[in-house]
C-alpha cells in the first residue's frame, strides 16, 4: 500500500525533479518507509512506499530487465504467486518478491488486457519507453483511487489529489455539478470530483496516453446472473468455499496483520475466518453518548472469538478536533460522519499492525442494507395503475413534511429508479433548491444523470438487485471504499476488504433476490453461511457500522460551532446560509432531524476553507509511533 505520481509531458520535454519530488512528498502519510523516483524522456514517476511485501527488495518505480518499462503501483495483488508461476513458464525472469514486479511482467506478456488478470485492489501507472506510452488502470470495484488532470502542458495522475494540486497550471476551483451532485449523494460520484479539472479513473476502467491524447474504457463490467436452479444451501455452501478462500488470500504480507470488529455479522465473520489461521488483534472504536457506542458488543464478540482486543472511546471534543486534519486527508468532501470514526480506529491499530482486514462491501454484495427491504414493504402500490400512483404522489407532495406517511406514500408512487439514488439521500430536489444560492443551475442537472445510466443495464432485474447494482457502482466506491482508503492511509495503515474479491462477488451475484432478503432478515445466504464460525448471538446481530452521534451533537456540542461555521464561511455563492441557519434551528429545537443534510453543508465549507480558500493551512505527518512501529518490523525481518 502507496503512493504515487506520474507526469509526462505532451511535448519532448524533460520533467523536473523538483516537481515531481513535491507532488509525491505530499502524500507521505501513504508510505513513510522509503520515496522513489524515476524521470525518462518526458515523463517523471514519483513513490512513496508503505512496506508491506519484499520489504528489502520491493522498492518503487520499478523496471523491467531492459529497463525500457518502469511501473508505480499502488495496492496488493492476491493471486500474483500464480500469475508469477505462469510468467517464469513463459520465460520471464524475476528480481524480487514483489506483487509489483507480476504486472510489470504480466503487461510485457499480456498489453493492455493485462487489468483483467489481476484479482486484488490496485492503480498503477505503467511507463513505456519504448513504445512511447503511459498505461495504468484501476481495480474492477474501486478500492484504490486514481486520480488524473490535464494541463496545457502535461497529463498528472496521482493516489490523491492533493499530489495533483502541487502541479502549475492546475485551478482550485469547485466543480458545480459535482457539488449539485453532493447535495444529493453526500459525495461525488465518479468520475469526477469536486474539483473542476480533476477526475477519477472509474473502477474496472483502464486508461492510455498516446500521441498525447488520453482514452479511458473500461476491461471489466459488474453483472447479477442469479442461479435459480439450485437450493439455498448450495448458495450457503458456495458462500461459505467463497469467503474463506478469500480470507486466506488476503493474509498475505511480511508484516503483523490484525482485523477491524464492530457489532455486526461482517466484521465479526472476516476476525473469526482469520483467526483460524492466526492470533488476531481486533481494533473498535466507540463514542461517549448513549446508544452510539459498540464497544460492549464488539467486547463480547472479541471474548468469544479470542481475539486481542483493543478499544477506544472518543469524545466530541476530540473529533472535532481532529476534523480539520481529517478533511485535507480526504481530497474532497464526503458527509459521512463514519469516515471519521473509520480514522480513530485506524489510528488504534496502526499502533499495533501494519495491515488490517475489514468487512467493507458486504451489505453491496450480499444485501444487507435494511432499504433491500423496502420493494417487498412497497409491494402493494404495483397494483395500483401507474397513473393513479403519480397522482398519489402529488398528493403525497402537498402533505406537511414530518407528517406520517407522508415519506411512504411519496416513495410507494415511484419506481425504483424514480426514488432510490443509494444509500445516502441527503437533499431531495425541492430542498436543495431552497439550500444553494443559485437555484436556476439545479435545472439543468438531475441526480438521475448519474443513476439511471447505471440502471439501465440492469432494466430486466428485480428491485433489491437494481438497488445493490446502483450501490456497488456509485455507494461503494464514492463513499464506503474512499473513506477506507483515505482514512486508513492517513494512518499508513493498509486496510484489505475480503468481502470485495472477484471470486467473492462471482458466488453473491449468483444468488437470488429472494435468498439474500429472506423473511425480512436482510444478507440471509451471508448470515447462514457463517454459522459454522459465528456464535448464534453474533451471526443474527444487526449491523450498526461504527454509528456516530451526529444528531446529537449538533443539538448540544457542536451546535454553537455549526452555526459559526454555516454564517461566517464564505460560501455565499453556494449555499443559502439564511436556509442553513433556518435548519440548524429546526434540528436544535427537535422540529425536525436535519443532522445529515447540516452536516453535509459544513463538511463542504469546511473543505472549502481548506482547499479553495486555503484559509486553513497544514501539513499533517504521519505520528512517530508509526515510525517507530516500522523500524521494529523491518529489524525483525532483516534479523
Amino acid at each position: 500500500m502507496c503512493g504515487f505520481v506520474a507526469l509526462l509531458h505532451k511535448k519532448q520535454v524533460p520533467v523536473e525533479i523538483e516537481t515531481v519530488k513535491k507532488m509525491t512528498r505530499v502524500v507521505l502519510h501513504r508510505g513513510p518507509d522509503s520515496e522513489g523516483f524515476h524521470l525518462d524522456k518526458r515523463v517523471g514517476l514519483g513513490f512513496r512506499r508503505l512496506s508491506i511485501i519484499d520489504l528489502e527488495k520491493g522498492e518503487q518505480p520499478l523496471c523491467n530487465e531492459t529497463g525500457e518499462i518502469w511501473i508505480v503501483f499502488n495496492g496488493e495483488i492476491y493471486n500474483y504467486q500464480e500469475l508469477r508461476d505462469w510468467l517464469e513458464q513463459k520465460g520471464h525472469r524475476f528480481k524480487t518478491d514483489s506483487d509489483t514486479e507480476t504486472i510489470l511482467h504480466l503487461y510485457e506478456e499480456m498489453g493492455m488486457d493485462c487489468p483483467r488478470f489481476l484479482r486484488g485492489m490496485f492503480g498503477f501507472v505503467i511507463w513505456d519507453g519504448q513504445k512511447d506510452l503511459l498505461f495504468g488502470a484501476r481495480d474492477h470495484f474501486g478500492i484504490k483511487p486514481v486520480y488524473w488532470t490535464e494541463t496545457s502542458e502535461a497529463y498528472a495522475f496521482g493516489s490523491e489529489i492533493k499530489s495533483l494540486l502541487e502541479l502549475d497550471g492546475v485551478p482550485r476551483e469547485v466543480n458545480p455539478v459535482s457539488f449539485h451532485r453532493y447535495l444529493t449523494f453526500q459525495y461525488v460520484p465518479d468520475p469526477d470530483t469536486m474539483f473542476q479539472g480533476i477526475h477519477k479513473i472509474p473502477p474496472a476502467h483502464r486508461f492510455l496516453v498516446e500521441k498525447d491524447k488520453l482514452t479511458v474504457a473500461p476491461y471489466w463490467t459488474a453483472q447479477f446472473l442469479p442461479e435459480r436452479d439450485h437450493t439455498i444451501s448450495y448458495h450457503v455452501e458456495k458462500t461459505k468455499e467463497a469467503l474463506a478462500e478469500s480470507v486466506a488470500k488476503h493474509r498475505g504480507s511480511d508484516v503483523p496483520r490484525g482485523a477491524f470488529l464492530s457489532s455486526g455479522v461482517d466484521s465479526s465473520a472476516i476476525a473469526a475466518l482469520l483467526s483460524r489461521h492466526e492470533e488476531v488483534k481486533t481494533f473498535t472504536v466507540g463514542f461517549d453518548v448513549g446508544g452510539y457506542s459498540e464497544l460492549e458488543i464488539a467486547r463480547r464478540t472479541a471474548s468469544k472469538l479470542g481475539t486481542d482486543h483493543h478499544e477506544l472511546l472518543v469524545s466530541s471534543r476530540r473529533y472535532l478536533e481532529e476534523l480539520p486534519r481529517l478533511v485535507w486527508h480526504q481530497d474532497e468532501p464526503v458527509a459521512d460522519p463514519s469516515a471519521i470514526a473509520l480514522y480513530f480506529v485506524a489510528q488504534l491499530a496502526s499502533r499495533h499492525v501494519t495491515v488490517v482486514l475489514s468487512g467493507e462491501g458486504a451489505d453491496e454484495f450480499f444485501g444487507g442494507y435494511n432499504i433491500y427491504r423496502e420493494p417487498e414493504a412497497l409491494r402493494m402500490f404495483s397494483r395500483i395503475p401507474r397513473s393513479l400512483r403519480g397522482e398519489l404522489g402529488k398528493m403525497a407532495a402537498r402533505l406537511p413534511r414530518g407528517m406520517k406517511g407522508r415519506g411512504f406514500l411519496l416513495r410507494g408512487s415511484k419506481t425504483v429508479e424514480e426514488r432510490y439514488f443509494g444509500n445516502a439521500f441527503i437533499f431531495d430536489e425541492d430542498l436543495k433548491e431552497r439550500i444553494v444560492a443559485d437555484s436556476t443551475a439545479l435545472k439543468d442537472h438531475h441526480p438521475w444523470e448519474v443513476t439511471w445510466p447505471i440502471y439501465s443495464r440492469v432494466d430486466a432485474m428485480d428491485d433489491v438487485t437494481k438497488m445493490q447494482y446502483l450501490d456497488i457502482h456509485t455507494w461503494l466506491c464514492g463513499n464506503i471504499l474512499m473513506k477506507a482508503d483515505k482514512m486508513t492511509m492517513a494512518n499508513s495503515l493498509e486496510l484489505r476488504v475480503p468481502f470485495i474479491d472477484c471470486k467473492v462477488f462471482e458466488v453473491a451475484s449468483r444468488i437470488p433476490a429472494e435468498y439474500k432478503i429472506r423473511d425480512g432478515t436482510t444478507k440471509w445466504v451471508l448470515r447462514e453461511a457463517m454459522k459454522d464460525v459465528l456464535p448464534e448471538e453474533i451471526h443474527s446481530r444487526k449491523k450498526l457500522g461504527f454509528p456516530v452521534p451526529i444528531r446529537h451533537w449538533l443539538r448540544k456540542e457542536f451546535y454553537a460551532w455549526a452555526r459559526e461555521k454555516l454564517a461566517g464561511g464564505r460560501v455565499d455563492h453556494w449555499i443559502n446560509k439564511a436556509e442553513a441557519a433556518r435548519l440548524l434551528e429546526m434540528h436544535k429545537d427537535g422540529r425536525f432531524d436535519y443532522s445529515r443534510q447540516i452536516w453535509t453543508l459544513l463538511i463542504f465549507i469546511l473543505w472549502h476553507e481548506i482547499y479553495i480558500e486555503r484559509s486553513v493551512r497544514f501539513h499533517p505527518h504521519v505520528g512517530p509511533h508509526v515510525f517507530e512501529r516500522r523500524q521494529k518490523n523491518l529489524r525483525t525481518k532483516t534479523g
